[in-house]
């Protein structure tokens, strides 16, 4: 056979081969989910046990029920991944598990203290409760959502309900316990935080929202020090979504949910337009309104003395209302040095019922270092990084903007509960993810990975083959005829 019989006379197309080449099966990746989860389950086990051998010197008794709980919990939600999210990403579900039994220990080392101090209360069963039911939640969702792109056509009812939620502690008497902040609603020996779960719909909102009204949201009327500054007319969202961060602010007097919901519209409104002004925009909204109410609310301006003097408490003429937790935080800070004291071997329970709430960092900053803290960040990165990755992988627009919101609201808190317990912003009093004692913070955030998941999931499903076209006849020549 010769050249010409391969690559045709001479004027012809070159030969092409007809069979289709099939691709390979895209990997799920379980058998690697399930290896991370063992070790997810372990590592929480080895802490409850350090913990019992340190305050005890014995083998804590209920360290055999915990271990097979979360055990059970963890292998049921991996049972149904792999049944209802296969290709979904596998770290995602691991660092949840670990994270959440981690502050499970910690929670239980601080019960143990209680009796030491007055207002320390046992919290660990009602958050091993907790647990189980934001686990079963995220079964829930896992095995009902059978696609993300069906929230899309809740956008505009998720906006009123978030609104009603956010709004709805405004409405309820504030207790002692919640000192000064509008964040709770009571019922009875019953209570929860709303705004957990609102963050989850804002999301929904601005993805539907933003995909519609992206284009309009980036286009630009002229160009001011290199910066592109929107239309007038385009400001309308971004100003009613201040105005409305404000009037929480105003209201409950709650700093971190006003600056959550804030930033989450800012940092999703950035994605969809490519527009660096919103992000300038939003900066100097934020900071002026934040600056005209720390004037007004006098909640708001004692959290910002105490971020300003945070040992001033602990001087002869203590300023009123000032608190020792922040100064008493950086003292744990301090003494846990790199390595750390060792777990069940600080005091950070002398923050008393705080160290179980947003300042359980200070406990494991004294008890783990700041090694073991450079680890819990990274657990943290690494979902917003999974978060992020699945937004780049999904097709659909809608799917982008929706994980993007969820990652950043998730990043958002993190930095606002870090940064207020470091002393870098003033304190806002939310609950650190997966790790800090309270209910509703624990569900909503299982029901946030739940959804990244099914996101994962279909962003990273094989698309079907296209068919291969037919082979087109070659043209006869009048010639050859």
């Amino acid at each position: 056979m010769s050249i010409l019989d391969l690559r045709g006379r001479a004027g012809r197309r070159p030969w092409r081969a007809t069979t289709p080449i099939t691709p390979q099966r895209a990997r799920g990746r379980r058998g690697t989910e399930l290896a991370l989860l063992a070790f997810a389950v372990l590592l929480p086990v080895c802490a409850y046990a350090n913990v019992g051998f340190a305050m005890d010197r014995k083998v804590p008794a209920g360290m055999l029920e915990y271990g097979l709980g979360m055990g059970a919990l963890a292998l049921v939600a991996h049972l149904v991944m792999r049944r209802f999210a296969p290709y979904a990403d596998p770290l995602l579900l691991p660092l949840a598990t670990l994270l959440n039994g981690l502050g499970l220990v910690m929670i239980w080392r601080l019960d143990k203290a209680g009796p030491l101090l007055r207002g320390n209360f046992p919290a660990a069963a009602n958050q091993l409760m907790w647990s189980g039911l934001g686990i079963a939640l995220f079964i829930g969702v896992v095995v009902l959502l059978k696609d993300h792109r069906i929230l899309q056509r809740y956008t505009y009812i998720s906006m009123a309900v978030a609104l009603v939620l956010l709004a709805a502690p405004a409405f309820f008497p504030a207790r002692r316990e919640d000192y000064g902040a509008k964040i709770w609603i009571h019922l009875g020996g019953f209570s929860f935080q709303p705004g957990e779960f609102a963050k989850i719909i804002l999301a929904v909102f601005f993805a539907g929202y933003l995909m519609v009204k992206r284009d309009a949201l980036a286009l630009a009327s002229h160009r001011l020090l290199g910066i592109y500054l929107p239309r007038g007319r385009d400001l309308g969202p971004i100003v009613v979504v201040w105005l409305l961060s404000i009037l929480i602010l105003v209201f409950e007097t709650d700093l971190g949910t006003s600056f959550l919901f804030f930033g989450l519209f800012v940092v999703m409104l950035y994605v969809a337009t490519e527009r660096t002004s919103w992000i300038v925009f939003g900066l100097l909204m934020s900071v002026g309104g934040a600056a005209v109410v720390a004037r007004s609310e006098q909640h708001v301006r004692i959290r910002i003395d105490a971020w300003l003097h945070p040992m001033a408490a602990f001087g002869p003429k203590a300023p009123p209302g000032s608190t020792e937790q922040i100064g008493q935080t950086l003292m744990a800070f301090g003494s846990g040095g790199v390595t750390g004291a060792g777990l069940g071997q600080g005091r950070s329970w002398l923050i008393q019922f705080a160290a179980k709430s947003d300042f359980i960092l200070g406990s494991f900053g004294e008890e783990l270092g700041l090694a073991g803290m450079m680890a819990l960040f990274l657990l943290y990165g690494l979902i917003v990084q999974r978060g992020l990755r699945t937004a780049v992988a999904a097709r659909d627009p809608f799917g982008k903007l929706l994980a993007v919101g969820l990652s950043s609201a998730f990043a958002l808190q993190v930095f606002v509960v870090a940064g207020g317990v470091t002393g870098l912003i003033p304190l806002t009093g939310m609950t650190m993810p997966f790790l800090a004692q309270g209910g509703s913070s624990v569900v909503a955030n299982w029901a946030l990975i739940a959804i990244l998941i099914k996101i994962s999931d279909s962003a990273r499903r094989p698309a079907a083959p296209a068919p291969h076209p037919a082979p087109t006849p070659e043209p006869t020549r009048a010639a050859d005829a």
